[in-house]
């Protein structure tokens, strides 16, 4: 206990966490983690935690897997990193080229997170339009409740208002349109039809203003930050046909749904579509090492080749492309195509699913809702400090949940198995119990993003 509490104090005195009110900690102790085992993170106090969001959806096959450990070791004994302009490397050739052999698109961009990965495609589709002489098509449309990253440009493109409304004054606002979030579906509609209805209202808007419109940028099939809000695919079908009738860029933010999330290695895949950027990161190396990737088509890759620079794209990180990152990336490609992880991922999600029967029945849950490997359900709770109390009640249950307001999900590693699923289905019931219907809090509303 006291080592652990060394570490809290050492932190909380160094450390400015990230999406956190440090203050909170006051009353809400940070957790000093001394190591993973696959499902699962140990205290210095040996107490252990289920890791149901894998450490911000990053972890895809648990911590410390052996396999991508060894790819690590092994790139350390030849190449560390090396600038990526004007040199390249083994891992981040092979890299790039089986990435475009699964997704259809033909040249890659580094970055190292996520945000960097939106920022890297809104300003390829600027600069695609721009070089092709069309400079008016300088704004982008994305859905409400949109979460893309929090850098200044992503920030215009996300419509969560905890992130972006301090920062209004710095972004150029983009153009909203409506989500189809299959929660909101009218008395007698369905999920398609919600959809439909979204498809429609984004066709409108293109069709009025896409002369002035780069590209539409969407989270397929769950946006995350909106609460793993869940669409059927018919929207990336519609929305695919309306910017190819309009001309304007499909950006498709796969960051935190990529690698199998929704039940295929990109959510994309599910409608049939291709888009004409392709943001990956998080799962991109199980979990391991910090690497974002755009990939984009050989005619905007094309848009950018002559012998001007300014027509090059000239945007830059000092570690795009790190070799140990790549290598870690394609130990992580080897064990989709080693261990069969989709067809074995299918399985295990009909199985859980049964598990969580009791969950989706529960009198406080609404729209119980399941893509994949993710499942999210809201919770009818007069408390207004539901996702601090649920989550630090989850923690004394032995299980790591984060919730985005009164929204419960679980983004568990793919590792993860029955008893463990079983589990976080008892320990969250238990928890229920207590925060709803529980007594009404007074305190003000905090989110847990």
């Amino acid at each position: 206990m006291d080592e652990s509490r060394d570490w809290l104090a050492r932190s909380r005195r160094a450390v400015w966490h990230p999406c956190t009110q440090m203050k909170r900690h006051e009353r809400l102790p940070l957790v000093p983690i001394a190591r993973g085992d696959g499902a699962w993170l140990v205290d210095f106090d040996g107490r252990r935690y289920l890791d149901a969001v894998s450490s911000w959806w990053v972890n895809l096959f648990g911590h410390g897997h052996p396999a991508i450990k060894a790819a690590i070791k092994d790139q350390l004994d030849t190449l560390e990193h090396v600038m990526l302009a004007g040199f390249t490397h083994a891992p981040v050739v092979e890299l790039s080229e089986r990435l475009a052999e699964l997704s259809g698109l033909g040249h890659a961009f580094y970055g190292s997170d996520g945000a960097s990965a939106t920022e890297i495609a809104l300003k390829m589709s600027f600069h695609y339009w721009k070089n092709l002489g069309q400079p008016s098509k300088c704004r982008f449309v994305s859905l409400e409740n949109s979460y893309h990253g929090e850098t200044v440009g992503a920030l215009a493109v996300t419509d969560v208002p905890l992130f972006s409304a301090t920062y209004a004054e710095l972004t150029r606002a983009g153009l909203r349109v409506p989500t189809p979030d299959a929660r909101l579906a009218l008395p007698g509609e369905t999920d398609f039809d919600v959809a439909v209805r979204a498809a429609t209202a984004l066709e409108n808007v293109l069709a009025k203003r896409h002369g002035e419109v780069a590209a539409l940028i969407v989270e397929p099939l769950v946006q995350g930050a909106a609460g793993m809000a869940m669409y059927h695919p018919e929207y990336l079908r519609r929305a695919r046909a309306a910017c190819d009738r309009y001309g304007v860029h499909l950006i498709a933010d796969e960051i935190a749904v990529g690698f199998g999330r929704t039940g295929t290695l990109f959510a994309c895949e599910q409608a049939g579509v291709r888009p004409d950027f392709l943001c990956l990161s998080k799962g991109i190396t199980g979990g391991f090492l910090p690497l974002s990737c755009v990939l984009t088509t050989d005619s905007v890759y094309d848009a950018f080749y002559d012998e001007d620079v300014t027509r090059g794209f000239l945007h830059s990180h000092s570690y795009t492309g790190n070799p140990l990152a790549c290598r870690a990336a394609l130990a992580v490609l080897d064990l989709f195509e080693r261990d069969d992880v989709l067809a074995v991922n299918r399985a295990k999600a009909e199985r859980f699913g049964r598990l969580m029967a009791p969950l989706a029945a529960h009198d406080a849950t609404r729209h119980f809702r399941h893509t994949g490997m993710i499942w999210a359900f809201d919770v009818d709770s007069p408390r207004a400090d539901f996702a601090p109390a649920f989550f630090a009640a989850m923690l004394d249950k032995g299980c790591l949940t984060r919730p985005i307001g009164k929204s419960v999900y679980f983004m568990p590693p793919y590792v993860v198995g029955d008893d463990e699923i079983a589990h976080l289905v008892e320990a969250t019931l238990a928890t229920l119990a207590t925060l709803a219907p529980g007594a009404a809090d007074d305190s003000p509303e905090t989110a847990l993003p």
